[in-house]
């Protein structure tokens, strides 16, 4: 091992250890990673600004916001709620209908923007068969992440490993339909054990009826001031059976400037006392009334705003390109720019201590939304916020829906057939929705997911250092060792079995897109030490850097539906690990049969 060697694995585990904690966000890790290379000597600036004009982190960009145009045209929800509507008496087939119809949308838009649309149409749908949310969440994420293997634009990662395979001496890129060989058994496989076993493993824990009435969301968090007419004052929390009689736990009690944080149970509550309180909306409300105690947002609501017929309470979650994430409700002025407040905040399962005007907001962050029914309409059509309350209103399509959905299939044809390249049909495509105004330059700028563009870009060099200083050969070597440990023979597949492993495991805790540029590198330098084919070794690594199944961290369609859901950590792992290792091992019996292994 050689010391460029050594600093490059150093950096690795680095990546993956920033990736893993989230110190930073992910894009500044990236670019942590990259001012390192250069630091380091590895790469010169101009090699460092390589990434950002590949053509792969293009054409993601422009697929962004190709999606962005068809989910604004309605198209996508509302054919699905057509088929559902066909399918309404059968739940097997209701389901299995759903999910496949999201699989085949997510094989040419953004997996993200499949689960933001379809999150609340999952819910509507689990509230028509009578089943708690947590039963079609998790499988709406992994039907998005089976649908994006279909085809080369259907996760950006495999269009980062074909962008590697080629500039690694590739002979004849990935196809655009290629993919379609094994994911179409990937996607059968994957939809049969949603249908049949997932909703056996699955849990119910949240009850699918509106947020006005019985809907049980009991991660919130929420502050209660006592007033001065309040049976609490004078009284502890034991005494008035607080925990008990409204199924709550409260966390702190604010009095004047000191916080109180121990012994809550039992501490006598005063007139102006603030409760930190987590518990559902259902038993916030019956506590208000009862105990005649004030809920606080960021600004007091009044009695006669409380009180409005048009004033409606929702759930809603902050997408990943929210401008609301990394700010507080008090610096936002949520009030003022949405006309609405927040009542409560949900994360990720997780118990939050702080005052709600104080928090910083996180990605797919859920929270509890009271205002006017148009103003939280508004909020929805935003794309900052995904509104997952059912509206009165019939889904429709948007004026030129067919121009967009025409753009979108003319582009996928054209390079999947060769007449054009991908990222000259991109363009061609975007150019055409600007020129009938479909979409304008504003609304495409904020389409595209700029923390998934810097990251890729930023990662890129890495591949390439991991060439050029022979660490990607380094790390094959020693995977070599471990396959010259079985019968020549079956080397090949025991080969293709560890690669796949190795990425599958890597993707659970780290970005998949990080994961395959790192692996993509290593597959191309063992197959060319071992004289094998690479195609069905690159094939192995894109399938396996979108198998995340186990961990909700591993795919961001995953921690969306974390919240909504009322998912636990362990949740992922029950229903996922039998899925991943059945996967695994499919891919490992199948791909040879479709890719040879060696060369004819």
């Amino acid at each position: 091992m050689t010391v460029e060697i050594g600093l490059v694995l150093t950096l690795l585990l680095g990546t993956f250890v920033l990736f893993v904690t989230e110190i930073f966000q992910i894009e500044v890790t990236a670019l942590l990673i990259l001012s390192a290379m250069l630091i380091l000597g590895f790469i010169t600036p101009n090699e460092a600004i390589e990434g950002f004009s590949n053509p792969a982190v293009l054409v993601i960009g422009c697929l962004f916001i190709l999606s962005h145009a068809l989910q604004k045209s309605g198209v996508l929800e509302y054919f699905v709620v057509k088929i559902n509507r066909l399918v309404q008496h059968s739940l097997s087939l209701g389901l299995t209908v759903y999910l496949l119809s999201i699989a085949l949308a997510s094989a040419v838009v953004n997996n993200t923007a499949i689960v933001a649309i379809f999150m609340p149409v999952s819910i509507r749908l689990a509230g028509r068969y009578k089943l708690s949310p947590s039963k079609v969440l998790i499988p709406l994420s992994y039907a998005a992440i089976f649908g994006g293997t279909l085809t080369l634009v259907g996760t950006s990662t495999n269009l980062i490993v074909n962008a590697v395979f080629l500039s690694s001496g590739g002979n004849e890129p990935l196809g655009m339909f290629e993919f379609a060989k094994f994911g179409w058994i990937n996607v059968i496989v994957g939809l049969a054990y949603l249908t049949w076993v997932a909703p056996k493993l699955l849990p119910s824990r949240t009850v699918t009826s509106s947020l006005t009435k019985n809907y049980h969301m009991g991660g919130y968090l929420t502050e209660m001031m006592i007033i001065k007419d309040s049976p609490l004052v004078g009284k502890s929390c034991l005494e008035r059976g607080l925990n008990q009689n409204y199924d709550v736990m409260v966390l702190d009690i604010q009095r004047d400037e000191k916080l109180i944080t121990s012994n809550i149970r039992n501490t006598k509550l005063q007139e102006g006392d603030v409760l930190f309180v987590r518990g559902s909306l259902e038993n916030f409300l019956r506590m208000k009334e009862v105990e005649k105690i004030n809920l606080l947002t960021d600004e007091k609501l009044t009695q006669k705003e409380l009180e409005q017929e048009d004033n409606i309470l929702i759930e809603c979650i902050l997408t990943d390109r929210s401008d609301l994430v990394g700010r507080s409700l008090m610096e936002l002025n949520f009030r003022r720019k949405f006309g609405s407040f927040v009542l409560a905040v949900r994360r990720e399962g997780a118990l939050i201590r702080k005052k709600i005007a104080h928090l910083v907001l996180h990605s797919f962050d859920a929270l509890l939304v009271y205002g006017p029914k148009d103003k939280i309409h508004a909020m929805g059509q935003s794309g900052d916020i995904i509104v997952l309350e059912e509206y009165d209103t019939s889904l429709q399509k948007k004026k030129l829906w067919w121009v967009t959905s025409l753009v979108i299939l003319v582009v996928i044809l054209s390079a999947a057939f060769g007449f054009v390249p991908i990222l000259k049909g991109v363009i061609l495509g975007v150019v055409c929705l600007f020129v009938l105004r479909i979409i304008t330059p504003n609304e495409a700028y904020q389409a595209i997911h700029w923390q998934v563009i810097v990251m890729i870009a930023a990662l890129i060099p890495l591949g390439k250092v991991m060439q050029s200083t022979g660490t990607a050969a380094w790390i094959g070597s020693s995977v070599i060792d471990m396959v010259h440990l079985v019968p020549l023979d079956y080397q090949p597949i025991f080969l293709l079995a560890l690669i796949y492993l190795i990425t599958m495991i890597l993707t659970e805790i780290s970005s998949n897109a990080a994961t395959a540029i790192i692996m993509a590198p290593i597959a191309m330098a063992i197959t060319a030490n071992m004289g094998l084919e690479a195609r069905p070794y690159i094939f192995a690594v894109c399938f396996a850097a979108s198998a995340s199944f186990i961990t909700p961290v591993g795919y961001q369609t995953n921690l969306m539906v974390y919240g909504p859901g009322g998912y636990k950590f362990s949740d992922y792992m029950r229903v996922g690990f039998p899925l991943a290792i059945t996967l695994w091992l499919l891919a490992t019996l199948v791909i040879p049969k479709i890719w040879p292994l060696v060369a004819l």
